[in-house]
């Protein structure tokens, strides 16, 4: 990545394109496009991301798009340039990357990765963060820190940044209808956000393995029930903001229905599932302590909101989500969770790439977090979340670019079509024609109708485990539609 912004700086003065008193972000724009790394860096940036190496098989898990022959000559490649090593041998043969920090001895896995471009601030926080737990100072719930942020007035990012953030996140749908561009990645979307939040927890999932779960709930086997139950969560937390879109705002009812979502199963008491927490709660390895006062925890729950909503840029919205609601853990766990979400419903309303987290490393987002819970301090979490969404856009450009133009018909009518698969599935002794045609002819304009009718079918006919909720239907109901089905043939 550093090579990455250094190609970046050196092609936009060759060509002219920016001044030297342009900003940094410029330089990246500019050459953003000529620069973008190849499958062969995207396979050496995997390992590097990767703390116990990885094998052949995992890096062909990764990188599907890639074939077996084409990894195996890459890593050829990376091995005689000396960008990669092995140990063992056959199919437990690893392949790491050397890291080293930023004082050039070999990178503690443990610590922040020096990969990750920090400011002089970020590296004065993370000096504090790094020290023993025992070393930092106690410190509770700072009201000043919200109360002092003035929407539009104040920013955590700065303007220029704010452009840059725009440009490299614009998309083809950017004159669309609100939600467009999430709809149309949906299926790629839940995925990859799901995998790479979960994985910010702890999880053990392999990109293929949610995939295979969410695609065709199949779950990984070996694997806890805890994280099945996570990347689940995960997929329907997304589908609840991307198919409520047109509606959804940072307001209380989205956030406690997206924390329900995403504690569904996973906490010690389900009354606390959606629910602002009405008890103590610590943070691990953290020396801050946040508000345990119900009655203080709502009423700032609710400036918290009431400063978002105000915010007019999406990335400071986003980010804005990103910084307060973990700080003030309103929820009795999975508060982080809750925000990575948030932070994206900006993004998703405003026709933008949205912020997947897709290779994050966990030391880095936890000591970014932590600048802020002990500090009130920023700048940390602010560089990797640049970074972050940096890396999310490169995953998305090609998606950008080979994505057709959402079909206008099934967006026109896509609320139709959800209504009606539901009655045909719920009805599994009515003709599935029967209901199509019903439902049509009473709404759809008689020009229309016979190609609204064949999309109903074609869905109908794709229906499968993974896309129920969309529908808002059940396993069992869709079990039971399927028997009605086979014993009618």
């Amino acid at each position: 990545m550093a090579q990455f912004r250094q190609n970046c700086a050196k092609n936009a003065m060759k060509n002219g394109a920016v001044q030297k008193t342009a900003p940094y972000w410029c330089q990246i724009i500019n050459c953003l496009c000529a620069n973008m790394p190849t499958s062969k860096d995207q396979l050496q940036s995997s390992i590097q991301l990767a703390v116990n190496g990885l094998t052949l098989t995992e890096l062909l898990n990764q990188h599907p798009a890639l074939t077996r022959r084409t990894v195996q000559r890459y890593i050829a490649d990376l091995l005689k340039e000396g960008r990669i090593t092995a140990k063992g041998n056959g199919r437990a043969r690893r392949y790491y990357v050397e890291v080293l920090s930023r004082n050039n001895e070999p990178w503690d896995k443990d610590r922040f990765p020096a990969f990750v471009p920090l400011s002089a601030d970020s590296l004065d926080i993370l000096a504090y963060i790094d020290q023993p737990t025992e070393a930092r100072v106690p410190v509770g719930y700072q009201r000043e820190f919200l109360d002092a942020y003035q929407p539009n007035k104040n920013s955590y990012l700065s303007a220029s940044l704010r452009r840059q953030l725009h440009q490299i996140g614009k998309t083809t749908a950017q004159k669309q209808p609100v939600g467009t561009y999430s709809r149309a990645i949906l299926n790629r979307l839940l995925i990859d956000l799901s995998w790479a939040s979960s994985h910010l927890e702890g999880n053990t999932y392999s990109r293929l393995d949610t995939l295979e779960l969410i695609e065709h709930g199949k779950a990984a086997p070996g694997k806890a029930a805890l994280e099945t139950q996570m990347i689940l969560n995960h997929k329907t937390a997304i589908e609840l903001l991307v198919e409520n879109i047109d509606t959804a705002e940072l307001n209380r009812f989205t956030l406690m229905n997206l924390h329900s979502a995403l504690a569904e199963n996973l906490l010690p008491n389900p009354a606390d599932e959606g629910r602002i927490r009405q008890h103590a709660v610590d943070i691990g390895k953290s020396k801050y302590r946040p508000i345990s006062t119900p009655q203080l925890l709502e009423q700032q729950f609710e400036v918290m909101l009431s400063k978002a909503n105000q915010i007019t840029d999406p990335f400071e919205q986003s980010f804005f989500m990103m910084v307060h609601l973990p700080y003030l853990q309103p929820f009795a766990d999975i508060n982080k969770r809750t925000s990575r979400l948030a932070a994206n419903l900006p993004l998703f309303r405003a026709n933008l790439c949205p912020l997947t987290f897709l290779d994050v490393p966990e030391q880095a987002y936890s000591r970014a977090i932590l600048g802020v819970y002990e500090m009130t301090r920023v700048e940390l979490l602010r560089d990797l979340y640049v970074w972050a969404y940096e890396r999310s856009v490169q995953e998305y450009l090609a998606i950008r670019q080979e994505l057709a133009e959402p079909d206008p018909l099934r967006l026109a009518w896509r609320d139709l079509i959800k209504k009606t698969i539901h009655q045909v599935v719920t009805n599994p002794k009515v003709e599935a024609l029967t209901i199509i045609d019903q439902q049509a002819d009473l709404e759809v304009p008689e020009l229309q109708r016979p190609a609204v009718k064949a999309l109903i079918v074609e869905e109908l006919r794709r229906l499968h485990e993974g896309v129920l909720a969309r529908y808002g239907l059940r396993p069992s109901e869709f079990a039971s539609w399927k028997a009605a089905q086979a014993n009618k043939d």
